[in-house]
This record gives C-alpha cells, structure tokens and sequence, in this order.
C-alpha cells in the first residue's frame, strides 16, 4: 500500500461512513424537491455532459450569490449529492450555485480547475451582487485555486466577498504517494502547480474551515493553506470529514454566519 492511503482514507475512520453517500443522495432529493420551480438543474456553463450546474433560488430578490464546490477527490460524486447544503443560504436569501466537473481520470486536476473557473464566470455572468466561494476537501482546493491571479476575470473577482476551503486540500504532493495518483496521473511538478499553499495569498477575505475530529492529514491541509496566505483558520470541535459541511444547510450556523455576513 502506498505510503499515504490511510492518512486520506476518510470514510474507513469515520462511525457508519460508508451510509452517507447514500443519506446526502437522499437529503439532496428532498431539498429539490420542496424547492419546486425555484430549483432548475443541469444549467451548462461547457460542452461536457458534467459541465453543468444546478441554481437555487431564494424567496424575492436574491442578496447576492453562494458557490459551492463538491468535493471527492476530484473523482467522486456529483452537485446532485449536495443540494440540501444550499439550504441555509437560500433561507438567508441567498442564491446557491453547485457546479459540477468532469471527473479524473477522464481529466487531469488542472482542467478541473478551468472548468471551475469557466463555470464561476458563467454563474457571475447570469447573477448580481456579492459572491462567495465554497468548497469542501477537493472544492476546497478548487475554490482556493479561484483565487489565484488570473485565473478569474477582475470585475468577477471583485465581487468575491469570502472564500471558504473547508477540508481543503492544500498541498498535493502527498497524494503522490497514494493509490489516487493512478487516476491523477501527477507528477511533482503538476502536484505543485496545482497547490494552493504555493500561490500568493489573495486579497480577498479568507477563511479556513476544519472539523476537529478529522484525519490528521486533513488537519495539516487546512493549517498549511492558513499559514501560508496568514488567513483566519477555524477548527470545528467533534466535527468530522464527512459532516464538517452539514452547518452549510443551517441559515443561522456560525459558518454561515462568517461566510456570507
């Protein structure tokens, strides 16, 4: 086994982790469901079938607009699995936006992060007012990849007022020693092309977001990105890597609450 694939294993050290798939699936539905006309699915922003997002909106006019990026490991699930999470913003009146992506191998981390960035514009480009970023474990790393010079047009990085990596991962070089890498197909270099510890902090509001109760890798991923931009770093006591996100779908939670003001 390679030497890093228990420290990222998440599901394997969490009480009954392999159920939550399928409860996320399920909680997702239910959201969509009672949202009605207010929820519209498979928006494209590209040409692949998973270039798409899914909008929801609030009650009136919206305040401004939550991107939120799922996570996987850049291989795993769909926006479809997270709906219920854009339950707290939209009660705050707030629209959400979950964009998808095409999944490794099929393509490489860099062209995810294109694609995340194609599919930001697009959102920005079709909403007003304010945006806040998202994103857990590998959206983590995607939302914080957003923040990188260039890699969002100005006028749309200008409306950012937050960015939350929560989980985040920071630094990919350790996943070169797991068996993900088959799929990743990294080298060194593209490990750390792609690592947002070695980008310039960003000028925007930052805030990193960790469950107490996470792997010691993911600890470690979380603090490195805060130490490296000089960011505000939270650790959420007894929270762990599968439901560090749940407070997303609270409008009165304290992550809420610092991601959206």
């Amino acid at each position: 086994m390679p030497v890093n694939d228990d420290a990222y294993a998440n599901g394997a050290h969490i009480p009954d982790g392999a159920s939550y798939p399928a409860r996320w699936a399920r909680d997702a539905s239910a959201f969509r469901n009672g949202l009605g006309a207010r929820a519209q699915v498979g928006l494209c922003y590209g040409p692949s079938p998973r270039q798409t997002f899914d909008l929801f909106q609030p009650e009136g006019a919206p305040k401004g607009t939550l991107i939120f990026v799922h996570g996987g490991f850049w291989r795993l699930l769909s926006p479809s699995d997270w709906s219920h999470l854009a339950a707290g913003a939209v009660a705050r009146g707030w629209t959400v936006a979950l964009p998808g992506y095409e999944l490794c191998p099929d393509v490489r981390i860099a062209g995810i992060t294109r694609s995340i960035a194609q599919a930001v514009q697009v959102i920005a480009g079709r909403t007003t007012g304010p945006l806040a970023l998202a994103g857990h474990s590998a959206g983590g790393h995607l939302v914080a990849r957003m923040c990188s010079e260039g890699m969002l047009p100005v006028d749309v990085m200008a409306r950012v007022g937050h960015v939350m990596p929560i989980s985040p991962l920071s630094d990919l070089e350790p996943l070169l020693l797991t068996t993900m890498n088959d799929d990743f197909q990294m080298d060194a270099a593209m490990a750390r092309a792609e690592s947002p510890i070695h980008q310039p902090a960003p000028t925007c509001d930052v805030t990193v977001w960790v469950g107490g109760a996470e792997r010691p890798a993911f600890l470690d991923q979380a603090q490195w990105l805060a130490q490296a931009w000089g960011c505000a770093h939270h650790v959420e006591p007894d929270k762990h890597h599968f439901d560090v996100v749940d407070p997303l779908g609270d409008a009165d939670s304290v992550m809420l609450n610092r991601l959206l003001g």
